[in-house]
């Protein structure tokens, strides 16, 4: 992400001095709590390790930092606005739902719980809009949006944790007031916020908030950083799969969401975003949660909201301003933000764009409806399989995006039992958002922090879940 080489940039190339700093910067990691289980027991804690980090914070140039910032309270507001609009969620899914069985299931669930009249009077959105600086044909940086996230945004807990790392790093490498320089950052202490406040908004002091987890746990130490905050406000937090709420949660005869006779206030998913997250049971489950005065984080129709076709959809001409006809700054600020998207929809327009990436396939990423990183494709791969669907209504569900040209910056990737070695690296911006709708009335809207990912630039797509990306903290010049 950076737009100039740090300060720091030459003791990289003290091998004796990296060592010790790497030695001292995995055992400050895990003093300080940045873990995950390991692969080998993923659902125990007897063993853990830590989460892997860049050896030194990247820089970010300040002008953008501040505009990924600036913008956030923006895409919160409009991601509700998208969930409350049944005619243009409609309008820009129509086409996806054809060809995507899980999107078309997601859609037919909305649909249904529309239909019955949504119970849920109090809405939770904790999203994650997420960033590269591109830096173009003429080298000026640029802030561009990658995706925003709506389900499961994650590591808000594990990136609270990493500045206080970093600053101790560059104590040790003698850079003491670069240190200070480093911002606080407390994204878990936001989202707590967010969770606890809608619990409030629900109304019952007795009511839990149920975490809906993966069978898999790998990451739960970011889980309990925003669980132990609800904790210290008495706010009782219970972790359960879709098939515990399969097997035992029912609505009584005001849709009130009960499991194990305790009623559910805040539902907060930490899954259900991928395929593979269901099956028939898990679907009923689904919507089962739906249908009850639960507040869901996200609702169904918020989850839809951060498809990649609907993210498409809002870089059409005129879209953001019949989406927020009274929000014209609000408008620009978003739309500064975008990058080239286009549809694949069937017609000349979207033959047109198939044509120009099979014969470009380096200027473009090819976007599925898909969160949780490792589902893009680039270059031969996005060329070959346009070639395969290109006459096929399949392609419509998938978007293409121009390829955003970040300027590398060399850093130390720390992973458990990896080699030390330096790395041509780029990074992703992310910020988080949390916002509250009671009826129609807003009652939180704001920013809770930040979240930086590094990866090598050999690595097209991936995220830290994902093994690819580490953790990382921003240094702001």
């Amino acid at each position: 992400m950076a737009a100039r080489p740090p300060p720091w940039e030459a003791l990289l190339r003290d091998e004796p001095l990296v060592r010790e700093a790497a030695a001292l910067a995995v055992d400050r990691a895990l003093l300080e709590g940045v873990l995950m289980r390991t692969e080998q027991e993923a659902n125990s804690s007897d063993v853990v390790s830590y989460a892997p980090f860049t050896l030194l914070p990247s820089v970010v140039p300040s002008a953008l930092f501040e505009q990924a910032y600036a913008v956030q309270q923006d895409f919160n507001l409009l991601v509700d606005t998208i969930s409350r609009n049944e005619e243009f969620l409609e309008h820009a899914l129509a086409g996806t739902i054809k060809v995507d069985d899980f999107t078309a299931q997601l859609f037919k669930i909305y649909k249904q719980v529309l239909k019955e009249g949504l119970a849920q009077s109090v809405f939770l959105g904790i999203n994650r809009s997420d960033y590269m600086v591109d830096c173009g044909a003429d080298g000026t940086p640029a802030l561009k949006q990658i995706e925003i996230n709506t389900i499961a945004a994650s590591f808000g807990g594990l990136t609270s944790r990493t500045p206080s790392l970093h600053r101790h790093v560059l104590r040790v490498l003698g850079k003491s007031e670069e240190a200070l320089k480093i911002l606080d950052n407390n994204p878990a202490k936001g989202i707590a916020l967010g969770i606890a406040k809608a619990w409030e908004l629900y109304g019952s002091d007795r009511a839990v908030v149920m975490f809906l987890v993966e069978e898999s746990q790998r990451n739960i130490f970011d889980q309990r950083c925003i669980e132990n905050e609800l904790w210290t406000r008495n706010i009782r937090v219970i972790r359960r799969r879709f098939k515990d709420v399969f097997e035992k949660a029912s609505l009584d005869h005001d849709r009130r969401l009960c499991l194990e006779g305790q009623e559910v206030a805040v539902v907060y998913y930490r899954e259900g975003y991928m395929p593979k997250n269901y099956n028939k049971q898990n679907w009923e489950a689904r919507l089962l949660i739906e249908r009850s005065k639960a507040v869901k984080c996200p609702d169904i129709a918020t989850q839809l909201a951060g498809t990649k076709k609907v993210q498409q959809e809002l870089s059409q001409p005129g879209a953001l301003e019949r989406l927020l006809p009274t929000q014209a700054e609000a408008v620009a600020r978003i739309r500064a933000t975008f990058t080239g998207l286009y549809s694949l929809d069937m017609g000349e327009e979207g033959d047109k764009m198939v044509a120009v990436a099979i014969a470009d396939p380096e200027r473009f990423v090819l976007k599925p409806q898909r969160e949780g990183g490792g589902n893009n494709l680039y270059g031969e791969e996005l060329k070959q399989l346009l070639e395969k669907i290109k006459d096929s209504p399949e392609r419509t569900s998938y978007i293409l995006m121009d390829k955003i040209k970040p300027q590398p910056s060399v850093n130390y990737l720390l992973r458990a039992h990896g080699p030390l070695k330096i790395a041509d690296c780029i990074s992703e911006l992310g910020i988080f958002g949390v916002y509250i709708r009671q009826g129609k009335d807003m009652v939180l809207n704001k920013h809770v922090g930040h979240l930086l990912r590094t990866k090598a630039v050999e690595h097209a797509d991936g995220g830290v879940a994902a093994g690819v990306a580490v953790l990382d903290t921003p240094y702001v010049i």
